[in-house]
């Protein structure tokens, strides 16, 4: 994600301002995790895109959020035993699974976003994080997750920006985050309230949340003090972060 402001913003409530992330693109639109789906989010004014990161066969990073390609692609193989070469015969038009590289240079066509790498677990972390270095991209990305796959990327850098993925009311243990070293807290919206961000506030850290769809939800995060949203409607989310207080 775009890093936090450093000054107010020009607003009366001299709040600083909330970065919009598009939920593996623009969902609604195209089909997520695809590189028309995250360029269309990005054209709607997204700060950031979060992408889900697996591996193929042959260990590339590919943009997925399934361990099979069920759901999006109606193919019952898990993505692990599937080559990126074979993932070719699954293209249909312009949509295709694409591979991290390809999603990488496509955000970095647009100046100031970024790519939110979501990891579920740690086993991508190192690959993952190879090609970033490899395409010198380390200030396009930003990672979320859970613990153990953050732990994973923080064994990989010192540097990258972590979002930890958590879903608990309590704040992490003080041992966690000084291994951790995450710049954002990142629960669901329905965690969230005024003394959650408070609460992470006195620990040192930013809110992200996700998946807020509705305006009104949208509306109560920005007033609670969150950091960023995550949401499937970047155009409805971008409207409410731009509209009037």
């Amino acid at each position: 994600m775009p890093h936090l402001p450093t000054t107010p913003s020009a607003s009366t409530d001299r709040r600083p301002r909330v970065l919009a992330v598009a939920h593996r693109g623009d969902p609604y639109r195209y089909r997520e995790n695809t590189l028309p789906s995250v360029e269309s989010a990005l054209a709607a004014g997204a700060d950031a895109v979060e992408v889900d990161v697996q591996l193929t066969r042959d260990r590339v990073p590919v943009l997925l959020h399934d361990r099979t390609l069920e759901r999006l692609w109606g193919d019952s193989r898990s993505i692990d035993r599937v080559t990126t070469e074979q993932l070719d015969a699954l293209r249909q038009g312009p949509l295709a699974v694409p591979t991290l590289v390809e999603a990488i240079k496509a955000v970095s066509g647009f100046d100031g976003r970024r790519l939110l790498i979501d990891l579920d677990e740690p086993g991508p972390a190192a690959a993952t994080w190879s090609v970033v270095t490899e395409l010198g991209a380390e200030r396009l990305v930003a990672f979320c997750g859970s613990v153990t796959a953050m732990l994973a990327v923080r064994e990989q850098t010192p540097d990258a920006e972590i979002a930890l993925t958590w879903k608990q009311p309590r704040m992490p243990v003080r041992t966690l985050l000084d291994d951790l070293r995450p710049r954002y807290l990142n629960p669901p919206f329905g965690l969230v309230t005024p003394a959650f961000t408070a609460a992470a506030a006195d620990a040192g850290l930013a809110v992200s949340t996700w998946t807020a769809d509705r305006r009104r939800t949208m509306r109560r995060l920005r007033d609670t003090g969150v950091a960023s949203i995550t949401t499937n409607r970047i155009d409805v989310l971008r409207s409410v972060l731009d509209g009037p207080r």
